[in-house]
């Protein structure tokens, strides 16, 4: 198994070849031993953990810490009990803080390892087993299913109307259809590999058998672990700021005491008494009450913010949010609602725009044009009936959520009609469409939804406000360009059909559905959120910048950029590729959209902001931001729909995953450092007034 092709851009059969493997059989049990001891268990890289101990020791390793302990021993040496035990107290308790932030911070990896799949069923020497996930090696041939976590990456080789949840990898949250066919492009972007599987995904329909192709850390995965592990988390304006103060105050303290020293001894004063007054002057310098005053007032501001839904969960993070000068969000239910929603569309030879939220049925359709429309309740009858979703007792959404927004479609339209199913074929990426068959009142009802290319191949016949129409080439240009106007707004367009039929279509449904008649084009999308474009526009007046990084095509990404009023250029991960990074630190602050990206990209958007001297905040809620997040100054994790990697990895959480309030969170935020810096002003005055006095010449000399 030497070299690694492109496992999307060969054949089923070139892939077991290379792997020797059998398409039907499997591996061997002796290639099976071989392979394990080879390429490891199928597991998740681990780093030696850091031990306890080592993790408190590590916390008194600021300057300001070593400063603020030097004085605490000093105090003690001269007597000074109590200024010994309020400066040990304020270390310690500084010192617990960053050790519980550290323990908590490598509980990263362990939460990814907890979400692998524990159980797998594979082919093996002609036979099915199940086995651990661990065991699986290289050539495997893997059975999933609905409800299916993947165990490792892998080359379809078999595929009955799979779809895929891939939002751990790629940040979307629409369902991929997936099918065994090769693509013959080698440079295909990851979300486009529509014949791969990749570990930690989620199978939520139909089946397939996968060829295992990469286990453990040289999965996707597995390479966003390793970044994880590898990634360090950005050190605080506020902790550079009190290092360079530990630097100042251990200079000035040094240089005021060897002077005070040199002077009392010139002057005759006894060796002894010289030093303890030198001592007493080390101690009088520093500030003790500074610390606790900083992070008494770092948790008022936490407390303030948890209160309008920011949890902070690093004190030194609060500072930080409010010297934010960029904001990388995230689109998919950050800056968007994370809800299709049919938008617009065409029907009975009208065009029609929907309005309203949500998978409910609060909204109106209005012709575009003004006009007073048709009844489109006969046009849209397959949004409703060809369908599979429902709302539950709650009124969420149960099911895919691009036929939740058909659902909602249909309740708009008026549609009440429940008639039964009698005979179906679910949608298939193959197909690109979905067949049910209904028993109406007046006989049955065969009702399609699907890609319009396809859909329209199928169709015969065009519906409009004065019945059925022969389905011209004419027709079929004006629908095409139709279906390309939505396209070009960043529409998902799906096209609506019918057809009355007998018994005979319910043997073979696929079959029946020829000579149909279109009803209606649906123009659907996942709507910015209302607030998230003045929050932009708030941003920009106060001089923070937004970037928008999302898994999305360029043309969507760039077309909800506008609606969020983004100005800027748009770059797709395959350019990102093709810069380095001294050329993406030079363009990075004109772009606004990047469109089509992987895990790695993120991590290296971040990077370049802060190499322009931005302190850079990184909003997220899949496993493929965690990366980024941990790089960022401030990871903004997504409180209810994002992973328990993702909230691990980030310093703050969201509970209402509205970008609105990660901007109220900075303007808060923002009132901190002055805050701080009153503190600070305000511990100098008594300390050095304590110093100044301790000073003073002994009344002696």
């Amino acid at each position: 198994m030497t070299g690694q092709p492109s496992w999307h851009g060969v054949t089923a059969q070139s892939a077991c070849e290379h792997l020797q493997s059998h398409l039907h059989d499997g591996l061997a049990p002796d290639q099976v031993t071989a392979r394990l001891a080879a390429h490891g268990p199928n597991r998740l890289p681990e780093k030696k953990a850091k031990s306890k101990a080592r993790m408190l020791l590590e916390q008194f390793q600021s300057l300001l810490t070593l400063v603020l302990l030097g004085a605490g021993i000093l105090a003690g040496i001269i007597g000074d009990t109590t200024d010994m035990a309020v400066i040990l107290s304020v270390v310690l308790f500084n010192a617990l803080l960053g050790f519980h932030q550290e323990y908590r911070a490598e509980r990263i990896l362990e939460t990814l390892k907890s979400m692998l799949a524990p159980q797998s069923r594979v082919r093996r020497g002609g036979g099915k087993q199940e086995i651990p996930a661990e065991q699986l090696v290289p050539g495997d041939l893997v059975l999933i299913e609905a409800g299916d976590r993947v165990p490792a990456d892998g080359r379809l080789v078999a595929s009955h109307g799979l779809e895929i949840d891939e939002s751990s990898l790629t940040g979307e949250s629409v369902v991929v259809g997936k099918d065994h066919s090769n693509l013959h492009d080698a440079d295909t972007p990851l979300a486009e590999r529509s014949n791969l599987a990749f570990m930690n995904t989620v199978v939520t329909r139909g089946r397939g058998e996968m060829l295992i192709t990469q286990t453990g850390a040289t999965t996707e995965m597995g390479r966003i672990a390793g970044m994880l592990a590898d990634t360090p988390e950005s050190r605080t304006p506020l902790q550079e700021r009190l290092d360079g103060l530990g630097r100042r105050l251990a200079l000035i303290a040094a240089v005021v005491v060897g002077i005070i020293l040199a002077v009392g001894l010139l002057r005759g004063q006894p060796w002894g008494e010289s030093v303890l007054t030198a001592v007493a002057l080390a101690v009088a310098a520093i500030p003790e009450g500074l610390p606790a005053v900083v992070t008494v007032t770092l948790a008022i501001g936490m407390y303030r913010m948890a209160r309008h839904g920011a949890i902070v969960k690093r004190l030194a993070a609060v500072e930080t949010l409010g010297s934010t000068t960029i904001i990388c969000s995230d689109k998919t239910g950050t800056l968007t609602l994370n809800q299709m929603t049919a938008r617009t569309g065409w029907a009975l030879g009208q065009r029609f725009a929907v309005s309203g939220d949500g998978y409910g049925g609060q909204g109106a359709i209005t012709a575009i044009s003004g006009e007073t429309l048709p009844d489109l309740r006969p046009a849209l009858l397959a949004a409703g009936l060809c369908n599979d979703s429902h709302l539950g007792a709650d009124g969420t959404l149960v099911g895919d959520p691009t036929e939740g927004a058909l659902l909602s479609l249909a309740l708009k339209a008026g549609i009440t009609e429940h008639w039964p199913r009698v005979a179906e074929m679910p949608f298939d990426s193959a197909h690109k469409f979905m067949v049910t068959i209904h028993r109406a009142p007046d006989g049955l009802r065969l009702l399609v939804k699907g890609a319009p290319d396809v859909v329209m191949e199928r169709c015969g016949f065009v519906a409009l406000a004065d019945g059925d129409h022969a389905l011209t080439q004419q027709w079929r240009d004006q629908l095409a360009a139709e279906n390309e106007h939505m396209a070009g707004q960043a529409l998902r367009v799906l096209a609506l059909a019918e057809a009355r039929v007998d018994e005979a279509a319910l043997a073979d449904p696929l079959a029946a559905a020829r000579a149909l008649t279109l009803t209606a084009l649906v123009g659907l999308m996942d709507p910015p959120r209302p607030a998230a474009r003045d929050a932009i526009a708030a941003c920009r007046a106060a001089g923070i910048g937004v970037k928008m990084i999302t898994g999305d095509h360029r043309i969507t990404a760039a077309a909800i950029g506008r609606l969020l009023g983004l100005d800027g250029e748009v770059v797709t991960g395959a350019e990102l590729d093709r810069m380095d990074d001294a050329q993406l630190a030079d363009r990075v602050e004109d772009i606004a959209v990047f469109a089509r990206v992987a895990p790695e990209h993120k991590v290296r958007i971040v990077a370049a902001l802060q190499a322009k001297g931005h302190v850079a905040a990184m909003t997220g809620d899949g496993v493929n931001d965690a990366a980024a997040l941990k790089r960022a100054d401030i990871g903004v994790a997504m409180g209810r729909t994002g992973s328990d990697v993702t909230r691990e990895a980030a310093a703050m959480v969201l509970t209402d995953d509205d970008f609105a309030s990660v901007v109220r969170a900075v303007r808060r935020a923002r009132t901190i450092p002055t805050t701080s810096s009153s503190s600070c002003v305000s511990n100098y005055p008594p300390t050095w007034g304590h110093f100044c006095r301790c000073s003073s010449p002994p009344s002696s000399v």
